[in-house]
């Protein structure tokens, strides 16, 4: 167990936030797995002051999804603010965490002053982020990159500015703006920072087995690790090292069958979240990662990705693929 501010923790695991996958339904679905507390897709400050309603739903939580943080992004300490009383004050979402995008190194949000672009000013970040732990009624977190390119690492200063400003926890993810998901993460270059930073360290960046997490955590000695693209698809990974962190148990993969029967379950739930038609566009790109280590592997996702048009072809092809595996038929 560990705390950010007063609020414990329970697992060292945390949820990280995804574009266009982590909406509540998806949250919800992963929690049991083992995950201490998660973060909601990057929610725009204006889109929240403009009342755009896709952006309001992002917002939206609920008992299984605690403690959950809203992570917010954008340029202008005004809006910034004004969007934090309409979600306290207007819609009056339960949250308990207030997360800063300080790390998305994506150009249409860099463009606009936000995200990673944060990073080139610390002076600039510190006024903007003091003034919104001020406001906050929930402690603030950030999520932050090592700096904008190779040539330009401030991961030092950016901790020492957000420390100071009155964060209470940082997730670092180990690349730079300019290396987007590519590459290696550098987990060296903030080798004991978790011994060594005021608050508590999130580490990111390429978690996809439970041998990543426990060398990110050796090296950086980070409080938490957070897991992204690496529980898609295999949200049992959650469960291997929340275990392991927590007992020292090792457990195995789990069958090809639960597998399956998890992408049902998670197929169900965003269908109930958002509708058919928008689920099933979701599901094109999140189902085929449920049959990574499958026989004819490729042939199933192909499939997926480009054939299904409702939840009875996906249904159709869980049938078939479950049969295949010598399981006979299985309840929808």
């Amino acid at each position: 167990m560990w705390k950010i501010g007063s609020i414990k923790i329970n697992s060292q695991v945390v949820l990280a936030p995804m574009a266009g996958i982590t909406s509540l339904s998806y949250r919800e679905f992963m929690k049991p797995f083992g995950v201490g507390y998660s973060v909601t897709e990057m929610i725009s400050d204006a889109g929240i002051v403009h009342h755009n309603q896709k952006t309001i739903d992002y917002l939206k939580t609920s008992k299984l999804d605690r403690p959950v943080a809203l992570q917010l992004f954008g340029s202008k300490i005004d809006i910034t603010l004004k969007a934090m009383d309409i979600i306290n004050n207007e819609l009056r979402i339960k949250y308990d965490f207030l997360d800063l995008n300080f790390g998305c190194p994506v150009r249409k949000v860099t463009s606009s002053g936000a995200g990673s672009s944060w990073l080139k000013n610390p002076k600039k970040l510190e006024k903007y982020v003091k003034a919104i732990a001020k406001h906050s009624k929930k402690p603030v977190t950030a999520k932050i990159r090592l700096g904008i390119d190779n040539e330009h690492i401030n991961v030092d200063e950016v901790i020492n500015v957000l420390t100071k400003a009155g964060v209470k926890a940082i997730a670092i993810h180990a690349r730079t703006t300019k290396e987007l998901y590519s590459g290696k993460p550098h987990y060296d270059l903030l080798k004991d920072y978790g011994k060594k930073m005021k608050v508590p360290l999130i580490i990111s960046g390429n978690i996809f087995s439970l041998d990543d997490a426990i060398k990110a955590l050796k090296i950086t000695k980070a409080q938490a690790v957070m897991v992204a693209r690496g529980g898609v698809g295999n949200p049992h990974l959650i469960t291997q090292i929340d275990k392991y962190l927590s007992k020292k148990q090792k457990i195995d993969n789990i069958s090809q069958l639960e597998n399956i029967k998890y992408c049902r379950e998670l197929s169900k739930a965003l269908i109930l979240e958002k509708g058919e038609r928008t689920a099933i566009a979701i599901l094109r790109s999140i189902a085929p990662k449920f049959f990574f280590g499958f026989k004819e592997a490729k042939k199933i996702r192909c499939e997926i990705s480009q054939n299904i048009k409702s939840y009875q072809d996906l249904d159709k092809i869980l049938k078939r693929v479950t049969k295949e595996l010598g399981y006979g038929k299985q309840s929808n």
